[in-house]
Formats: structure tokens, sequence, C-alpha cells
């Protein structure tokens, strides 16, 4: 049996007795770092387990070895360094196997940093898209925050400190009075969640008020910008155009802001053609 065990994102005192329970009953644990489990298991003083690395690198040849010792009866928990696994980290491509060999796999939920920082946020949560990391080139980011930030939906990035600050910029460029939350160090003694417009949390970055430091959850807040009916022609085309000159195929321009509006695409495709005509 397959057992996908969350583990804490910071405070190790966050696990479930669940958890324990399962870690210390398996035969073997599948970890992304062996380092970092160890020090989970020596806290809790859980010992002699027998652990296999499986990262994102090894992730396809690990999982066929899995399989093959669940099918010799052996009982296999996969945790990640933090967190759930499959949650941007390695593990669903092993899930998926383990289903198609009708394997049965069990999940221990714990903690997530992505609802950690929406919850703590104060930014709405009825309904929201998870994104996981950006594209890290230029173009493919704007792309995507453009998408993003014409989103009735509140939206959830994962970003490195060496890229956060590049990320709000991006932001700002956008929109820059749009309401985000910056989250970091989740659950451990310098925690920090900050939520303000896009142009204020850049300040605070800039002034060295927000350390650049840890993984950082950063939580956008829906586009609240008016309906079709309450908008014109001339701001459908500006709209198109801003998106176009941020790096946007044309045809990818037209689809969003016809999505945003709930326009038909040939409607908003005829009127950015005359214009630009």
């Amino acid at each position: 049996m397959l057992y996908v065990v969350g583990t804490p994102i910071g405070n190790l005192d966050d696990i479930s007795v669940r958890a324990l329970k399962t870690l210390e009953n398996v035969d073997i644990i599948a970890c992304e770092d062996t380092r970092n489990t160890q020090k989970l298991l020596n806290y809790f003083q859980i010992k002699n387990k027998k652990l296999i690395s499986f990262h994102e690198h090894n992730e396809e040849k690990i999982s066929q070895k899995i399989i093959e010792l669940i099918e010799e009866n052996k009982n296999v928990a996969l945790v990640s360094d933090a967190g759930m696994p499959c949650i941007s980290d390695p593990g669903y491509i092993l899930v998926n196997k383990c289903i198609s060999k009708k394997i049965k796999v069990i999940t221990i939920p714990g903690p997530n940093a992505a609802l950690t920082a929406l919850v703590s946020s104060g930014i709405e949560s009825y309904t929201y898209t998870f994104y996981g990391f950006l594209p890290r080139k230029k173009k493919d980011l704007k792309v995507k925050l453009n998408e993003i930030l014409l989103s009735k939906h509140t939206s959830i990035i994962y970003e490195s400190p060496h890229r956060i600050i590049n990320l709000i910029e991006n932001i700002c460029e956008i929109s820059n009075h749009r309401i985000i939350s910056v989250s970091r160090e989740l659950t451990k003694f310098f925690e920090e969640v900050v939520t303000d417009t896009s142009e204020k949390i850049l300040e605070k970055f800039k002034r060295g008020n927000l350390k650049v430091k840890g993984e950082f959850v950063v939580i956008i807040s829906p586009n609240k910008e008016e309906t079709h009916e309450e908008i014109d022609n001339f701001k459908l085309i500006e709209e198109v155009k801003k998106m176009v000159d941020n790096g946007s195929k044309s045809s990818t321009a037209i689809k969003i802001v016809a999505d945003k509006y709930g326009i038909n695409k040939r409607e908003v495709y005829n009127l950015y053609h005359e214009e630009i005509i």
C-alpha cells in the first residue's frame, strides 16, 4: 500500500498524530531529501526506517521501484521536504502509476503553504486557482500574469526569494493597485504575512521592510473591474493592445479579454483588427 503523507511546512509540531503513526509503521519512506526527512524522524524518535530518495529528477525510475516493493507486500510512505506531496512537489507520477496498477493509495492530509497563506491573507477564498511556480522567461511570465490578473478568482503563486521582487514588479506593471498578499516563513518564528496593494508591497521590499528570505506564497485578489455592460469598445481594444505589448500573441489576448467580459471572441477580434488596420 502507498501512503501519501503531509509533513510540516516549518513548525514540526504541526504534524498530525496519524502521520506519525503512519511513518512509524510503514516499511519504507520515499522522500525528496533523505537528510531532511531523517531530521523529522529524529525529532519524533522514529528509528530504523529505510529511506529512499524520490525527487523530480528520478521520479519516473523510482516510481517503478516503489511499485515493485509494494507488490512484494511492503508498505511505503511518500513524503516531500515540506507540505503535501504532489503540490509543486514530486508524487503525481507515482500516485498515477499506483492507481493504474490497482494499488491502494491512502492520503494522510497535512499542512499546505498555499492554503495557509490564503487563509492568512484576508483575501476572499471562496474560489481560487493554484498556479504554483510561474514561467521563468520574461515573455512567458508576462503572458501568464496577464491571464492571472484578468481572472475573477483569487490566484495563488509560489515564488523563490531571488525572483520575488521581479514577480511583484511585473504585477505592478499590469495592475499596480491590485490587492495582493505576500507570505514568507509560514509557521516559523519569523513568519510574515503582508496584504496591501502591489505597489505598496513593492515599496516594502525595496525599503527592506519585507525580507527577501525564505520561500514565498503570493495571493492575488480577483479582478474587480466592471462587467461587459459597463465597458466601451475603446477599453476592450486597449486591454488587448496592452497584453500584446507585454508579449502575448494577439489571438491569446483576444481570447482572454473575450472570456473576461463574456463577449464573443469574434467580436473582440473584429474590434481589434479594425483599430490596427
